[in-house]
């Protein structure tokens, strides 16, 4: 009754996260100059913008340097909270986007999950660009890299999640099943899993047209399908049971 429970849990409480203190940091370039370099760190699970001001068919760069810790950045188009058009987490520390909109562009540093409750610092470097002027509606073939995420698809409030809950779980040899908390990154065609561990430890899984294919682990990973739940087994130790509703949305 109980692991029924989780499961239903799991499949239904994709539940946003409470967002926690921001500061939000106008980006200006100096006279006569296309740039700027920005200094900053954050704490534990805050996260910090940065708002500039562009005209639609300008090429925006952003580049990500790690002083220490974690740092992750994403890029909101003006008037998207949450929606982001590039996740460093996901597709690296370097961007370059042609934007589609004139606007406030929000470039939001962050840790992720794990790192930003252990209460981590992070300090960092970004270096910020912005040329040219031809109105564009879409990204260059050449910057395809950088996902597209659905418009409805929303991140919940100060995460780089598309969702968040809980699924069953057993990271420990002989132990019963637990609960490991996760986050999703949902992207075309493929979705990436982070869990928490019970243990403390973090596991990352892969998956890509609608099943689950590879893991973070060394160890071999196989799939069971239980109705409308993934049983991945990696090793002979782990034990997640996904259900589609977290990397697929429901």
């Amino acid at each position: 009754m109980l692991r029924s429970a989780l499961i239903l849990a799991a499949a239904t409480a994709l539940v946003p996260a409470a967002a926690f203190a921001q500061a939000v940091v106008p980006v200006h370039f100096p006279a006569g100059q296309s740039g700027t370099e920005i200094t900053g760190s954050i704490n534990g699970q805050e996260y910090k913008d940065y708002r500039i001001n562009l005209r639609a068919g300008q090429m925006l760069s952003v580049r990500m340097a790690t002083v220490s810790g974690s740092p992750n950045f994403n890029v909101m188009e003006p008037g998207q909270a949450e929606v982001a058009i590039y996740n460093s987490s996901t597709s690296g520390e370097t961007m370059e986007v042609r934007t589609a909109k004139s606007g406030d562009y929000t470039i939001r540093v962050y840790q992720m999950r794990a790192s930003g409750r252990r209460g981590e610092a992070a300090a960092y470097r970004l270096s910020v660009s912005a040329g040219g002027g031809a109105t564009a509606t879409q990204l260059p073939s050449h910057h395809a890299h950088a996902p597209a995420h659905r418009s409805a698809d929303a991140l919940v409030a100060g995460t780089p999640y598309h969702a968040v809950s809980t699924v069953p779980c057993r990271t420990v040899e002989g132990g019963a099943m637990g609960s490991c908390k996760a986050g999703v990154i949902r992207r075309p065609g493929s979705a990436t899993v982070h869990l928490d561990t019970p243990d403390g430890g973090e596991r990352t899984i892969l998956f890509r047209d609608g099943k689950a294919v590879s893991s973070d682990s060394a160890a071999g990973l196989t799939v069971e399908r239980r109705g409308d739940t993934s049983v991945i087994r990696i090793g002979t130790v782990e034990v997640y049971e996904v259900p589609d509703a977290l990397p697929f949305g429901g």
